[in-house]
């Protein structure tokens, strides 16, 4: 019986159907592998058309997955808006060894898309409009044995990128004023931190119906440690003000790492922490190793060769393991399967 499961989540970043496909498989199957995840968590997964017309599957992740593990992983990923086959770019997916029990996408589900009316738009904006999530987070439930259930959410937030205003981009790298593109970027904050808004809500219903409940959010934040959806997530006491709020708080396990291995993606040498694995408390305790698997991670603001696209991924992949065993019960908690 294994003593303890692995988690690991990673932007694969745009992996399609494309004439690239096969050098991308080459460059990320390896890392893939090596992180011998039992629940993987992946973000950017794009899906493709079997035959025209049909509904979209995740046909590069099956190339990507082909003769190894995960290939025979249980599998939970984003819906289109019939709720059929995948969205065409940017699923996110969840591969587990154990039984996934439930899978949800919540978009708007707990918060109500916010209106604004420009201030910057041309011709000038005469009503408010909604200002939308890029994507859905997804929930899902993994069976870990024993009646217990792992609670995975699998977030990839909106990049602060600024978004689009009405008349205000000559074209689509050139905004026409800075104050269209302050304003772009006040609603690519908005649709950021308005998701994490939304994904701790549900935190809070899951742990409202079981203060004990394993519960882990993780992906690509496009965030770091202190900014404001990451601090919207974990609910720390220092900003709540309030002790007694802590079993709702969430941890994150980069800070068990030493400050210099703390990031994720290289960006003009600056060093970020971006992509995260957030656990509740009783989640948290269990936690026995956390890594970045960042060494040799190229820089993303600085091309490679001469017309050559980087085959593999400018993200690191995160990984954590917990124990099967509860310290402040010491009962073993057996997984999925385990007799």
């Amino acid at each position: 019986m294994p003593q303890t499961f692995r988690l690991a989540t990673y932007n694969l970043e745009n992996l399609g159907d494309s004439p690239a496909l096969t050098e991308r498989v080459a460059a990320l199957r390896p890392r893939l592998v090596a992180l011998e995840a039992d629940v993987l968590c992946l973000q950017e997964v794009n899906a493709g058309r079997r035959r025209p017309r049909s509904r979209r599957e995740l046909t590069a992740l099956d190339a990507l997955v082909a003769d190894t593990p995960y290939a025979g992983f249980h599998r939970a990923w984003t819906r289109d808006a019939r709720g059929k086959g995948a969205l065409d770019i940017h699923n996110l997916v969840v591969l587990s060894r154990f039984p996934i029990v439930a899978s949800q996408q919540v978009r708007h589900g707990l918060v109500a898309p916010p209106f604004y009316r420009p201030a910057t738009a041309e011709p000038p904006a005469r009503t408010s409009s909604a200002i939308g999530w890029d994507r859905p987070l997804l929930h899902v439930g993994i069976d870990v044995g024993e009646k217990r259930t792992l609670h995975v959410l699998n977030l990839h937030l909106r990049a602060p990128l600024a978004a689009f205003v009405s008349g205000q981009k000559d074209t689509p790298l050139s905004w026409r004023s800075v104050g269209g593109w302050a304003e772009g970027f006040f609603l690519a904050g908005i649709k950021r931190t308005g998701q994490a808004l939304e994904a701790r809500l549900l935190v809070d219903r899951l742990l409202e119906e079981d203060p004990d409940a394993l519960i882990v959010v993780c992906g690509d934040f496009n965030a770091d440690r202190w900014e404001m959806p990451l601090r919207i997530l974990l609910g720390e006491p220092g900003d709540t003000g309030n002790a007694g709020l802590d079993r709702h708080a969430l941890a994150a396990l980069e800070d068990r790492l030493a400050p210099e291995r703390r990031y994720s993606l290289i960006h003009a040498g600056r060093r970020l922490m971006l992509d995260h694995i957030l656990a509740s408390r009783a989640l948290a305790r269990r936690c026995r190793s956390v890594e970045v698997v960042n060494d040799g991670l190229p820089d993303e603001a600085v091309p490679p060769e001469p017309a050559r696209r980087y085959a593999g991924s400018y993200h690191a992949p995160v990984t954590a393991a917990f124990e099967m065993v509860d310290p402040a019960t010491r009962t073993r908690t057996p997984a999925a399967g385990a007799s």
